[in-house]
């Protein structure tokens, strides 16, 4: 469309976003080495639909009202720290408990997969990061004096989250099969709840020192 331009360049800059770690591949992951890789494929189709909502905000000015508004983006932001803190937190007493081998494999509370999906729609809704970066990134891609322009954040936001499915679909399953040598042993992975349960408290702190700048 004709609103939209350099879209090769988008493709590129978003597959390498995408492959960028955060909360939303930590959760993938997470979610594949306890319960394989269809779990964590309900995880990314989660993270996709809380993009959805983001591309749809971002093309009706609503991310632009939270980034407006300092108590709009401060309750999203608190909202988004406060669950990590809690998933985190969840990790971290899990990986301290003795368990059976068996138990101690699952890294997170086994879910089915509609709450796997809603779980992850949340974590990536509620980042208000994310709001930011689709009404940061994608305007640089549309032509500012172009009618439609709301057609064009919903088609490149409809791009980014197929190549965010690809992405995350590769880390679900690369984070299945290796996840398949930690059920063995009991060490490998309390060693791994504690290591994700920590990284998602430090993802915390950053989510709630994020400012609008």
């Amino acid at each position: 469309m004709t609103s939209i331009h350099d879209l090769g360049l988008f493709v590129v800059a978003g597959l390498l976003l995408n492959l960028t770690p955060g909360p939303d591949m930590t959760y993938i992951a997470a979610r594949a080495a306890t319960g394989g890789f269809r779990d964590g494929l309900a995880a990314a189709f989660g993270i996709a639909a809380g993009c959805v909502v983001h591309t749809l905000a971002a093309a009706v000015g609503l991310s632009a009202l939270i980034a407006a508004s300092s108590t709009a983006f401060s309750v999203v932001k608190w909202c988004g720290a406060a669950y990590l803190l809690y998933a985190g937190v969840r990790l971290l007493a899990g990986s301290a408990r003795r368990v059976p081998a068996a138990a101690a494999a699952s890294v997170l509370a086994p879910a089915s997969p509609r709450a796997i999906l809603r779980e992850a729609f949340l974590i990536n809704v509620f980042n208000p990061k994310v709001a930011l970066f689709f009404l940061a990134f994608l305007p640089q891609f549309i032509d500012t004096g172009a009618p439609g322009k709301a057609l064009a954040f919903v088609v490149l936001g409809c791009v980014f989250n197929a190549n965010g499915v690809i992405v995350n679909g590769a880390v679900a399953w690369l984070a299945s099969r290796a996840a398949r040598r930690l059920r063995s042993g009991l060490g490998p992975a309390r060693a791994l709840r504690a290591t994700l349960g920590a990284f998602f408290v430090v993802l915390a702190a950053r989510l709630a020192l994020v400012d609008r700048s």
